[in-house]
């Protein structure tokens, strides 16, 4: 309620601007109608991955996660990882705008709240190495989470695990190589003291990186891990 009070009253002291083409935005958030509109929504996909699905498809889950079930039980990502949304992922990631965090955080919270899914006990954004995170500043994953838990009055937790070692940008590795980069790269509390938990993350690409956190989350008592991501490539 606080919170709301505190939000609405920024709001009119300073109007939102539209990230994409300056024009007033829209209520609280930073982006006007039209760009709101106009952003590449991920309209069929693979319940458990979030894989994009061809139009006509009347699968709810992909071939690949019925022949070989990933440790999360559903994935909510709300765009495909396209412009102008790789631009707004990227002022955040490698430009510290994290008023772009807040943005983005919204829009994931709206498009949680418009499912039926049930809500998670905790919001756990994919942590970073401290090296990495000393370097860059922030956690790109933590701003998100951090907008999006309080819409939804869902706690967020950087307690609950950790990255135990640094790892090479996926991104920039083979496909063959991104599981064993990422193998053992974390650890979760035991006991995790939360039954069903989230993990946020800005994109999610092979998926490699949330399957080696729910592993570990199921490791620590976990029954259930959802991720939720601004957007999916692929």
């Amino acid at each position: 309620m606080v919170y709301n009070l505190a939000e609405r009253l920024l709001t009119a002291l300073f109007p939102s601007s539209c990230r994409l083409c300056a024009s007033p935005g829209q209520g609280d958030l930073d982006l006007c109608p039209d760009c709101l509109a106009d952003l590449p929504r991920l309209e069929n996909a693979c319940q458990r991955c979030a894989r994009p699905l061809a139009a006509d498809s009347d699968q709810c889950i992909c071939g690949q996660c019925q022949q070989n079930p990933p440790p999360f039980q559903r994935t909510k990502a709300i765009f495909h990882y396209a412009p102008p949304v790789d631009f707004l992922v990227q002022q955040l990631k490698f430009h510290a705008d994290l008023s772009t965090a807040r943005l983005l955080g919204s829009l994931l919270a709206s498009h949680i709240a418009a499912g039926s899914s049930p809500m998670p006990d905790l919001l756990l954004p994919v942590p970073l190495h401290r090296s990495r995170q000393a370097q860059r500043g922030f956690n790109q994953a933590l701003e998100i989470a951090r907008t999006t838990g309080r819409r939804l009055n869902i706690a967020v937790s950087t307690r609950h695990c950790s990255r135990l070692r640094p790892t090479a940008s996926q991104s920039l590795l083979p496909l063959t190589a991104r599981r064993t980069n990422l193998h053992g790269a974390f650890q979760a509390r035991t006991p995790l003291g939360s039954p069903h938990v989230a993990i946020i993350d800005d994109v999610m690409t092979t998926g490699e990186t949330v399957r080696e956190l729910a592993q570990a989350l199921h490791q620590a008592g976990a029954i259930r891990v959802d991720v939720w991501v601004v957007a999916r490539a692929g």
